[in-house]
């Protein structure tokens, strides 16, 4: 059913944002995290966080969503006006195509389309084979060069795949491009509201980042300035609920509760926090999946090399089809993970800390 979050999540799903371009996001992360802490920081790439003091000054305990997209640059505008383009954040071929996207221009949005050659005049052969990135352009309707920049398209544009946020026929069920990682924005901002007004023994420093899908840099930035000693990823994760897909390739389906990370290619979690994690939620009665992921990773991978090291987890929300122009996550599993946190930052002192870095 719906929620008084669906606002939330709307905004900050529809809102432009691919690596390096997250303007359009950080208005949205200023606007819902100012009231909520009692000072912003910002990181000179971009990357945004409110702090919000609790009993104790330390321990510091940094909560990331990030804030870009997959998606696409203009690289070059065709004599034709056809333009050519960049990927940014991994694309898989046979998600891109018939896709209709949103090319964020100087003069405003222009809609395009992703077009190739048709399979109609193509040899038998090449049918049967996805099409290449390279062979693939954007038809915004213009004919020429000209056109195309009379429009006000230059390259450097950013360009946003096109599906409005959608309850679906079951309203748990939340369609949306950006729900990587705009959930994780979502509970970041989520959790510092549910912490107002709550004794916490520690100082949370609550946002997002930048530029993640290109290699994980806003974490660092950020990192460096707050220096944590805990980091608390809030990211998404594979769902496997989908035909075709084996429980030991990706086990987590939607609405069972929110995913802890146990690999991926970018940090081991430190054990003693993993564990921390995992006896937080059996005692808040909170259901936690888990999951491995070889070829990915998270901003947890900087954020845990900061200083000497800042013991991080990546906890995320099953989601469909990440990485394509749309994707579905569970309204559940959103309010889980957001419970989730707010448990971990409640029972996270300095005594806690020191006993689990002892682990």
């Amino acid at each position: 059913m719906a929620s008084a979050h669906d606002e939330l999540y709307r905004l900050l799903t529809e809102a432009p944002g691919i690596p390096g371009q997250e303007s359009a996001v950080r208005d949205l992360m200023r606007r819902y995290l100012k009231p909520l802490g009692d000072e912003l920081l910002t990181d000179n790439l971009g990357s945004i966080v409110a702090r919000k003091r609790g009993t104790a000054d330390t321990p510091r305990i940094l909560i990331l969503g990030h804030m870009d997209e997959v998606g696409f640059l203009v690289s070059q505008i065709t004599d034709k006006g056809y333009l050519r383009f960049q990927t940014l954040g991994g694309w898989w071929e046979q998600v891109m195509l018939a896709q209709r996207v949103a090319v964020q221009t100087r003069k405003g949005e222009i809609i395009g389309i992703v077009g190739s050659k048709p399979p109609h005049i193509l040899p038998q052969d090449e049918r049967k084979k996805p099409v290449e990135k390279k062979d693939m352009f954007i038809d915004i309707g213009a004919r020429s060069r000209e056109e195309a920049e009379a429009f006000g398209v230059r390259p450097g544009d950013a360009v946003v795949p096109i599906c409005p946020y959608t309850p679906l026929a079951n309203p748990d069920m939340l369609l949306a491009k950006a729900w990587d990682n705009r959930a994780g924005c979502a509970i970041a901002i989520r959790t510092l509201e549910a912490l107002q007004g709550e004794a916490h023994p520690n100082t949370v420093f609550a946002g997002a980042t930048v530029q993640e899908e290109v290699g994980l840099r806003g974490a660092q930035t950020i990192a460096n300035k707050v220096q944590p000693h805990v980091g608390i990823i809030l990211d998404v994760a594979i769902a496997g609920d989908t035909p075709g897909v084996k429980p030991e390739e990706a086990a987590a389906e939607l609405g069972k509760g929110p995913v802890l990370l146990l690999y991926d290619a970018s940090m081991v979690p430190h054990v003693g926090l993993r564990n921390f994690v995992i006896d937080t939620a059996e005692a808040a009665g909170i259901p936690l999946q888990f999951q491995v992921l070889p070829g990915g990773g998270t901003d947890a991978g900087r954020v845990h090399l900061t200083g000497a090291g800042a013991p991080s987890v990546a906890l995320g929300v099953a989601t469909r089809y990440i990485h394509s122009a749309g994707s579905i996550v569970h309204r559940k599993d959103l309010d889980d993970l957001t419970r989730l946190t707010v448990e971990l930052v409640k029972r996270l002192d300095a005594p806690t800390l020191e006993k689990l870095l002892a682990d």
